[in-house]
């Protein structure tokens, strides 16, 4: 289990998934691309990321679907 996987996955959707962000395969898809590219950028290899779930793709449409800004500061 890979711990800086999950976490750069988490702060990289919280950072990079606008609330603007169409749920079609294309944004989708374009987002998944920019995020291997960032995480490999970062030196975290995609098997780290891969491990903590079943897929980015999905992952990423999910988070677009339910997106949830949270409580303004």
């Amino acid at each position: 289990m890979s711990t800086r996987g999950i976490n750069f996955l988490d702060q990289w959707i919280a950072n990079n998934v606008p609330e603007t962000a169409g749920a079609d395969v294309i944004s989708v898809d374009n987002l998944t691309n920019r995020l291997i590219a960032d995480a490999k950028a970062a030196g975290i290899n995609r098997g780290e990321i891969d491990e903590e779930v079943d897929s980015l793709y999905r992952t990423i449409l999910d988070a677009i679907v339910h997106y949830d800004p949270g409580l303004p500061e």
